[in-house]
């Protein structure tokens, strides 16, 4: 309590009050940027995905089918 009562002597609660919306601004910014790449790492796992039907091949070849 002393400790801010010091600071904002010798800060201003003007100056406080801007130094905490710019601290605010930067921790909403670095939180959105850490969710944007989340979300872009989740897509590009979905994007590699190759979704088809496996079929059973037969072959012709003689010697196999012995």
């Amino acid at each position: 309590m002393i400790i801010l009562l010091i600071v904002a002597l010798i800060f201003g609660t003007k100056k406080l009050r801007n130094m905490g919306g710019d601290l605010g601004g930067a921790v909403k910014g670095f939180k959105k940027a850490i969710k944007d790449d989340e979300k872009a790492a989740v897509e590009k796992k979905d994007s590699d995905i190759i979704e088809g039907k496996a079929e059973k091949v037969e072959s012709n070849d003689k010697e196999q089918q012995k």
